[in-house]
């Protein structure tokens, strides 16, 4: 009888190669060991290739793979490829020392080209949309998880001056759920899921627009979630390596912040006066004068 796929027992091939390293003999040990460190290639070679790449024979990638849990190759490469479509930086090519796909230029031609595909795709039109919603908002939310939590606290930092009622949620130690009955018609959710992000962000935005809440909701290029939002807007994040680049959302977390101050007009400017007159006060923003010793 053929052993279940992985994918029914759960866990992946790399779990697994961690698990049972030191039991394993010599040759596949190698096999794991490279697992391990390019789990990628899993998806990219047929067993023949990876078994020469490793030095092992046929035989002994069978037996490796068979230990693993999958009853063939194929579903192991299926298994590798559903995983670096999920967005695991540990699937993704990374360049190898000494490639050009690493060099200053090659992130620099990325970024641009994320810039370029990012902002094709937004008009003029929807941007002053977005920044007047967020402007009139009784309350603005900003809400992200793992890396995504980031970009809601920098873009909220950035509103903060100009809007008197912005909070990044969930705080410490609360959950989504003490915050769905505060959404309403008046606010507004700003949803950060860029890579891998939680499912209950994407529940929690469709959440908040059944409940009258204007939502725009961030996310990357590969995302699949279906979500329930106003607006839905796909940041490319291609890069090199195996770590995003994230330039065209920063530019886009900018240009928000630079349109909410032109809509946010007067009230807008004369809070951001306000804050600034707190920071003298407070003498926040420069170091205390050291006070100068007596005359003896």
């Amino acid at each position: 009888m053929n052993s279940p796929s992985r994918r029914s027992l759960g866990g992946s091939a790399s779990s697994m190669c961690r698990h049972m390293l030191d039991a394993l003999p010599p040759s596949e040990r190698r096999l794991g060991e490279f697992i391990l460190d390019f789990p990628g290639d899993l998806a990219s070679y047929n067993a023949s290739e990876l078994a020469a790449l490793v030095k092992v024979s046929n035989a002994t990638m069978t037996r490796f793979i068979r230990r693993l849990g999958y009853d063939s190759y194929e579903s192991a490469r299926r298994h590798a490829r559903e995983e670096r479509s999920e967005g695991s930086p540990l699937f993704l090519d990374a360049p190898r020392p000494g490639a050009p796909e690493g060099s200053i230029e090659a992130h620099i031609r990325l970024a641009q080209q994320n810039i370029a595909a990012t902002f094709g795709h937004i008009a003029e039109s929807t941007v002053d949309e977005i920044a007047q919603a967020i402007a009139k908002a009784r309350s603005v939310w900003f809400l992200g998880y793992r890396s995504n939590r980031s970009f809601a606290s920098y873009l909220r930092w950035q509103l903060a001056q100009l809007l008197p009622r912005t909070q990044v949620i969930p705080g410490a130690g609360e959950t989504l759920g003490e915050y769905a009955m505060d959404m309403g018609d008046k606010d507004l959710l700003i949803v950060f899921a860029l890579r891998r992000s939680p499912a209950v962000a994407a529940q929690f935005a469709s959440s908040a627009t059944a409940a009258g809440a204007k939502v725009l909701y961030v996310t990357d290029q590969l995302s699949r979630t279906h979500v329930n939002a106003q607006w839905v807007i796909r940041c490319h994040s291609a890069a090199p390596g195996p770590l995003d680049n994230h330039v065209a959302l920063m530019l886009l977390c900018d240009l928000l912040a630079t349109r909410v101050m032109e809509q946010a007009g007067t009230a807008g400017r004369k809070r951001l006066s306000g804050v600034e007159a707190a920071h003298e006060r407070f003498a926040e923003l420069r170091a205390e004068t050291a006070p100068r010793p007596s005359a003896s």
